[in-house]
């Protein structure tokens, strides 16, 4: 009988692993890959140094930091360039623009009458009805005006989510705006009362990588979780019987009173079917689009733009395929080789179905794009596509009364838990941070 059996060896199964072993616990972590990490993954290929997933973790609060420490990760992180703070959008005019106080004070981006309706947010009364979940696109309509939407968070939601702001619930998907408008009874009041409630000591927010690619977590993790840790195991079957779970990948199985699903929710679903249908219902029911990944390199005289920032983020309004763009050199030292550059692109998401297209396709058709945007001729000297069939959970309107009906359903089955991102978070911190707090559960009282 095992302690506890996690299916799943994500960045949530390795987290809730690493935390419940340090609780006392003996979890056994089945993942049916060759490696850990799921989406989390890095390639060193002809000197360009690639990320085909996520790309940068922003370090906040005390947990994931310390955790981080402890696994001896501190040595290996590599800062964001501080020119990472400037961001580029996408105007009318289809010029990059940085984000900053001149989209307020000039025409660029937005027009004066847009500019004069995002200054008159903090003179807007909050939403007076709390119940039942707004869109994205309807709060930000209601605080920040049409051309807001558009101009700024459309975009943003499209290039972090690869989501839809019309079907996104915005207090699952941005709680902390929710909040902002409940504690101050406008975003600029309660960004103001939130920063004076801020304690000198709180960590200064960070935005890293490692040397080798975020795919170092990972990796540390699984090395300090040992034989604990068992990959090319795909779980193909599981029963419950007088509240004991029987875990099989083909001639082997295992039994434990606590099985973890840290697991995409159609996996999860998929194996969960077998014994409890409505819950697998529920759980299928949580969308994930189609995104593709691509890193392209070219000589730095190829590209005119001065790639001074982050990336840049195209707004759905205009028509183009690509989500946005990193410039993966600039942001991380050591992604490309001398006189050249790294650029990530991002297709795909809620809005635009890529479903079946081929590698090829996807990236001529962002090289169609980006090309004259950023001013570059010629064909890169280095291209590779990764596309996630399922890349992004999406929060739409419903999600929290359908996260609520998985924990009801899953209630009926004592030792039963899910892990993963389509809970409390997508983003990578959130991942750990809840993992953390899981782990302290009082249900983990050894």
């Amino acid at each position: 009988m095992e302690d506890v059996v996690i299916i799943g060896a994500g960045i949530s199964g390795l987290a809730t692993a690493y935390f419940l072993r340090k609780r006392g616990w003996k979890p056994l972590l089945l993942e049916a890959g060759a490696k850990p990490g799921g989406n989390l993954q890095s390639r060193q290929e002809e000197g360009f140094q690639r990320d085909m997933g996520p790309n940068s973790l922003l370090l906040k609060g005390q947990i994931v930091p310390e955790w981080l420490r402890e696994l001896q990760l501190e040595e290996e992180v590599v800062e964001a360039n501080p020119l990472a703070q400037r961001r580029y959008i996408l105007n009318r005019h289809r010029q990059p623009v940085a984000l900053g106080p001149g989209v307020l004070f000039g025409s660029s981006l937005l027009s004066l009458r847009g500019r004069l309706r995002l200054l008159g947010e903090p003179f807007r009364p909050p939403r007076r009805a709390q119940t039942g979940e707004e869109s994205v696109a309807d709060f930000v309509r209601r605080r920040l005006g049409d051309e807001a939407l558009t101009w700024l968070v459309d975009p943003f939601v499209s290039g972090v989510f690869a989501g839809n702001p019309a079907r996104l619930s915005v207090q699952a998907t941005l709680p902390r705006l929710v909040a902002l408008e409940q504690d101050g009874g406008s975003l600029l009041r309660g960004a103001l009362r939130a920063r004076n409630k801020k304690s000198p000591a709180t960590p200064k927010t960070r935005l890293i990588s490692f040397r080798e690619g975020l795919q170092a977590l990972p990796l540390r993790v699984a090395s300090t979780l040992g034989d604990a840790l068992r990959c090319n195991t795909p779980v193909d079957q599981l029963r419950n019987s007088d509240d004991i779970w029987q875990v099989s990948s083909g001639n082997q199985s295992w039994q434990s009173k606590r099985l973890i699903l840290a697991l995409p929710a159609g996996a999860a679903a998929e194996l969960i079917a077998p014994t409890d249908a409505a819950l697998a219902r529920e759980l299928d029911a949580i969308p994930y689009p189609a995104v593709g990944s691509l890193s392209i390199g070219f000589q730095r005289a190829q590209v005119q733009h001065p790639l001074d920032g982050f990336g840049m983020l195209i707004p759905r309004v205009m028509g183009l395929e690509t989500l946005g763009v990193l410039f993966s050199s600039t942001l991380f030292p050591g992604r490309a080789p001398a006189d050249q550059i790294l650029l990530t692109a991002f297709i795909g998401g809620s809005q635009n179905d890529i479903s079946g297209r081929s590698d090829d396709d996807l990236l001529a058709t962002a090289l169609h794009e980006i090309n004259p945007l950023l001013g570059i001729s010629g064909k890169p000297v280095f291209s590779r596509c990764q596309t996630w069939p399922k890349a992004i959970p999406q929060y739409e309107i419903g999600h929290l009364d359908r996260v609520r009906r998985i924990d009801a359903l899953s209630a009926r089955y004592p030792g039963l838990y899910f892990r993963a991102n389509w809970r409390e978070g997508v983003a990578l911190g959130d991942c750990m941070e809840e993992a953390y707090r899981f782990s302290q559960d009082a249900d983990w009282q050894h």
